[in-house]
Formats: structure tokens, sequence, C-alpha cells
């Protein structure tokens, strides 16, 4: 596949978009400028100067521009100057993508979008929403959803060109496991010695289900030893859950965000992803990587991305969702048939290079000048 621009002159330049609120997306994007940079193309990243900090774009060999996540005209206007004599332009999420068709209006550069999640609202924001993905879909050249279900919103909502993503969870960009700090002791400082270990991970918002969660930890509250649910991550509803968990004294600790979720998830006895807050979870893909039993809530993305390797209980019942767990912790067989059922699901999943080359595939077919007849 090519690298260069329409012309063969230089090097195929893209611009990737990005809103920066969504690990799995900002991962993406990091592994998906990595990959780019070593095949030729330049690649500048538009995101949040807080998500270079976190996910290092520049430490991949792209650019970096600031632009926040907004829609007022100085961020659009900061995006467009951006896109100055990109070849192709590839936002990731509903709302980085709008803040790109609304930078290039008038012009006639290629638009990608990716969809990771179906973004999530109520009552008079819902339609918003909806009218913000008719007006993305039409005016992307490509839209690329994470998963099947995406892909049909994103024809029903009248794109031109609608595919199935390959994307994959990035390799490890975490500090370097501390060989001091083993599996026990990961598990004596969040205070689970002796009790199963309970772990959750992702922002603390409403659609990933943490209300689910508080009301299922009622149930394992009555089990002897008490297993501990650690949530690792930060949001808006942290008062809220936190005085739900003081208020019916439940076995949850709220971490805040951490730096260490792999050595945290290593050290459980399951993962749980209660809610449906992510297409392509990463917590789901780590999970199986680290052979970590997972109970999650049925979603079409979770059924697409883990197959037979996890419990999967109806979205927003939590006493099936506290059964699960609670079978689960008694069948030591049913965790191991897990753990290798995770492994040969994992190994199903796209590398990083299929990825890359998949996206890669796409921007050709747009920038490449069309064969004389």
């Amino acid at each position: 596949m090519s690298s260069h621009s329409p012309h063969g002159q230089s090097p195929l330049r893209t611009v990737q978009v990005l809103g920066g609120g969504n690990a799995a997306s900002s991962a993406h994007v990091r592994s998906l400028a990595a990959g780019l940079v070593a095949r030729g193309v330049r690649v500048t990243v538009c995101a949040p100067t807080e998500s270079d900090h976190a996910y290092d774009f520049t430490g991949a060999g792209a650019d970096h521009v600031p632009v926040p996540r907004s829609s007022d005209p100085a961020s659009v206007a900061a995006l467009r100057a951006a896109c100055t004599d990109a070849d192709l332009v590839h936002a990731h999420g509903l709302h980085a993508s709008f803040r790109a068709v609304l930078a290039l209006g008038g012009r006639r550069t290629p638009l990608v979008v990716t969809w990771h999640n179906r973004a999530h609202a109520e009552g008079a924001r819902a339609h918003l929403l909806r009218l913000l993905e008719r007006r993305v879909a039409r005016a992307a050249a490509v839209v690329l959803g994470t998963t099947s279900d995406l892909v049909d919103r994103a024809r029903r909502t009248g794109a031109r060109d609608a595919r199935l993503a390959a994307v994959t969870l990035p390799g490890p960009r975490r500090a370097e496991e501390d060989p001091e700090r083993p599996r026990a002791k990961v598990r004596a400082e969040l205070g689970a010695i002796g009790r199963p270990l309970l772990m959750a991970v992702g922002s603390l918002e409403r659609p990933r289900g943490y209300d689910v969660l508080l009301d299922a930890a009622r149930v394992w509250g009555r089990l002897d030893p008490v297993p501990l649910v650690a949530v690792a991550g930060e949001g808006p509803l942290r008062a809220e859950l936190q005085r739900r968990i003081e208020d019916e004294a439940l076995p949850v600790r709220l971490l805040g965000r951490r730096d260490d979720v792999s050595e945290l998830l290593a050290a459980a006895d399951l993962a749980l992803l209660p809610g449906a807050g992510e297409s392509r979870s990463v917590l789901a893909q780590e999970a199986l990587h680290a052979r970590v039993p997972l109970v999650a809530a049925l979603t079409g993305g979770v059924r697409e991305l883990v197959g037979d390797a996890a419990e999967l209980v109806l979205h927003g019942d939590a006493d099936a969702f506290a059964d699960a767990v609670v079978r689960l912790l008694a069948d030591p067989e049913r965790r191991d048939l897990l753990r290798e059922s995770g492994i040969r699901q994992a190994a199903t999943w796209p590398s990083e290079d299929e990825t890359v080359a998949q996206v890669l595939s796409v921007y050709d077919e747009l920038t490449q000048p069309l064969p004389m007849i």
C-alpha cells in the first residue's frame, strides 16, 4: 500500500482529530499514528493538551496541535488551520467528527470518521446527538464502525460508505511493572487479603452502569468472605457514588484515576463490565489478555468482541449481574474455562499491523488518482 500523496511527490499527510475523552479512541489514535509514521505517512494529531501528555502522540512521531474539546469558533478555527494542506482528515468519535465537519466546510479534503462508541443522551440532548450523527455520517467519505451495530447505525443515518473497522487493543504503553509489587502486594494495598477482588475500570459516568454495580454489591455484601469491588476511574458521578457506598456500607472502593490498571487487573479474581460505555471495551480486551474472567452486561459490541469467553448478563439487570458473579466465584473450573476461552478469543482479534493496514488502504482509496482508461 502506498504512503504517498495523490501527486506522488511527497508523503501522504493526514490529520487525526480526537476529542480526548475516551481511552479506547485515544489509545487507538496513538497506535495508528505510530504505525502510519512507520510507513512514511506524515501525521498531525489534533487533541487536547492533556491527551498528548497521557498518550504521547509526539513520542509516536506525530505532530501535536492542541485543540480543546469544544466546537466554539476558536477551536474550529484552530482545527481548520491544522487541516490546511492535509491530504485526508480522520476524526475519531462523534463530537470530534462534528468539529472536523465544521472545520472542513467548503474544502474537498476527504474525511474519514471512526465511531468507537454510540453516544448516549436523554431528552433534548438525544435529539441533538441524532442530528450530529446525521450531519457527520453524510459528510464523511467513509465511516468506520468498531462494531456491526455502529456500522448499521451509520448506514441508517445516511453514510455513503460504512465499514467494519479493524481496531485492536494497542500494545502496552504502561509503566514497567514493579518487580517488588507482586499480585499479593497489590491486593494488600487494596485491602483484599483473604477475600475476592472484583475489578471495574472506566470513567464514572452514567452509561458505565455503576448504579447496577452498586445494586449488585449489596448482594455480594452477604457473602463470606465479602468480595471487595475496586473501581479505577474518575468522573462526574464520583460524589453520588461515594454517598451511596457510605450510606449503604457497600464493599466498594473508588480508586480514582490510576496509571497501574494492568497491575490492578492482574491481581483481580474477576473483571466487571456492568454498563455499555464502550462498544469495544478496553477493559474486556485487557481482561481476556490477562486471563482474568470477565462478567459483562450483554450489548452487541461486547458479544461481538468476547464471544463465549465471558459471563454475559442482561444489560441493566443488577440481580442477574450479582448472581453471575456469585456463581463464578464458587466455580473454579468455570473460571479456568473462561481463562482459556479468553486467550483463544483474543487470538482472533486483529493485530496493530492489520489495523494500520486496513486504515491505510482506506486512505489510499480516497487519495490515489483514478487510473486513466
